[in-house]
């Protein structure tokens, strides 16, 4: 008998969806980050992890996403061949008109950053749309709905190479990650692809990807084909690299290596990385022409119950009133409390900054001795100052920065992950600081933003100038004013430590 799936039912299906991933991490993650939570033994990395955990358990109970950054939708459908269709809809345009409804929910408006015409106007769609659609057609009649959304951070540290046949996946993998910085927001997953052609191993790493984290299992069972001992293989030499959370060095970089393989040519070997952040994101559900989908939200009781304290090593900061002389006694690793005003502005802004100067035309807005804030904020909703407010990848801002600090007299940046030597030198030859928050974390980094509003250019929407006024908020000195960079003494740190001291079997 022929299953009748109705449109609104995957329209609906698919909205649901996305609301409900971007406020519920998958339970399997939760758990596999308190694990690595317990063992942390690098005071940095811990407090990172606790801050991803607490914002998770706060997105929950307040349905408001993990990350301002909601991603780009990515589904995967396997269609039944049994399966017959009620609408005036294709399948993706389905699919499009979910996204639609998710992203543009009035009690939780997700975050539009989808750009048309990428390499020219860059055009943000406004909801979302289009989604990245793959389609299966397999036997049976049923609908398996597979809904990711993919934030840009991770999606930009992809890596793809055509290896030769002789080489070696595992070399090649492990010359890569350290490449890959922070800006994927560690500890995460590895979705791995091997095999087939260029596309194919690209689609196989992020297929891998949408399964449960169930590493420790198949250590306890032991690997019983190629691709899970290469699994079993990448897990531990990751994590011995040192990477850690949010790239502060630590005894988790991974919690999860995923594999996927498929028949190839002779002459290849076709290898992607794609890795989940750590405000994974995605959900599967089946329709079978009963109705839309219903997916079961986890109970609040499943999170850890964990706690931050600011210690006797936190230091408040005014910025209001900081001075270059205080500045100079932070140091790589302290824990900051940041409070009075600071700037946003991302690659968009600061872009528009250096064209300005460059013409000789005035800035929006005065910088000397402020603090910038590299962040895309999602829409308030209700009584919201403003969105979630996580920070964003920090080294797109590098090409910027010693224009910025030379013309107009910034005093600091807080960004997200590592920054990379261009933007390192010119912080030195300028005695500027970079100060890092937590990728991950962004509702629990909104919570300190007491008031907001639009300096500068607001035709960019979520890429505008605001002026944050902040109580409290949470960061980490990743570079001071002599060019020392956390993201590189602390991996190296702790790499000797694992090595030396056996921290991991």
């Amino acid at each position: 008998m022929t299953t009748l799936i109705h449109q609104k039912d995957l329209i609906e299906s698919v909205a649901d969806a996305l609301q409900y991933i971007s406020y519920y991490h998958p339970l399997d993650f939760i758990q596999a980050l308190d694990r690595a939570y317990e063992k942390e033994a690098n005071p940095a990395a811990k407090d990172a992890i606790a801050q991803i955990l607490i914002n998770s358990r706060m997105c929950a109970q307040g349905h408001r996403p993990i990350c301002q950054d909601t991603g780009i939708v990515t589904v995967f459908l396997e269609i039944g061949m049994d399966l017959s269709w009620e609408g005036d809809m294709g399948v993706t345009e389905m699919v499009n008109e979910g996204v639609r409804r998710a992203y543009l929910h009035p009690d939780n408006t997700l975050r539009a950053s989808v750009l048309a015409d990428p390499d020219g106007a860059r055009k943000n769609t406004g909801d979302n749309t289009p989604a990245i659609v793959h389609h299966k057609l397999v036997p049976g009649d049923k609908l398996d709905v597979y809904v990711a959304a993919k934030g840009g951070g991770s999606e930009a540290k992809s890596k793809f190479a055509m290896l030769n046949p002789s080489d070696s996946v595992v070399d090649w993998v492990l010359e890569m990650v350290p490449k890959m910085g922070a800006g994927w927001c560690p500890p995460g997953m590895l979705g791995i692809g091997i095999g087939g052609t260029a596309e194919k191993a690209m689609l196989l790493a992020k297929e891998a990807l949408l399964e449960p984290i169930d590493i420790q299992e198949l250590e306890q069972r032991g690997a019983s084909s190629r691709a899970e001992e290469l699994r079993l293989e990448l897990y531990g030499k990751i994590n011995r690299l040192g990477i850690g959370a949010q790239g502060l060095g630590g005894l988790t970089t991974v919690l999860d290596v995923k594999v996927k393989d498929f028949p190839t040519h002779a002459a290849n070997k076709a290898v992607a990385i794609i890795p989940n952040c750590a405000a994974t994101r995605h959900a599967h559900f089946t329709l079978d022409g009963s109705g839309p989908a219903s997916l079961t939200p986890p109970r609040l009781e499943e999170w850890p119950e964990i706690t931050r304290e600011a210690g006797g090593n936190v230091r408040r900061v005014n910025l209001d009133t900081v001075t270059r002389d205080e500045i100079k006694t932070w140091k790589p690793g302290d824990s900051l409390l940041l409070n009075g005003k600071m700037l946003t502005g991302r690659d968009a802004a600061h872009k528009r900054m250096v064209d300005l100067m460059a013409a000789g035309e005035a800035l929006p807005v005065d910088l000397k001795g402020r603090f910038i804030y590299y962040v895309g904020p999602v829409d308030p909703v209700r009584d919201e100052v403003v969105g979630p407010a996580g920070p964003t990848t920090a080294t797109r801002m590098d090409k910027f920065t010693r224009t910025m600090l030379e013309e107009t007299g910034l005093m600091g940046m807080v960004g997200k992950a590592e920054r990379g030597p261009v933007a390192i030198d010119a912080i030195r030859d300028n005695q500027a600081v970079y100060l890092m928050a937590v990728g991950g974390a962004a509702y629990l980094v909104s919570q300190a933003i007491k008031s907001s509003k639009v300096l500068g250019f607001p035709e960019l929407g979520m890429e505008a100038i605001y002026e944050f006024e902040v109580e409290d908020m949470p960061v980490t000195v990743a570079v001071d004013v002599n060019g020392n960079s956390v993201h590189q003494s602390g991996p190296a740190e702790w790499k000797h430590k694992i090595e030396t001291e056996h921290l991991l079997k």
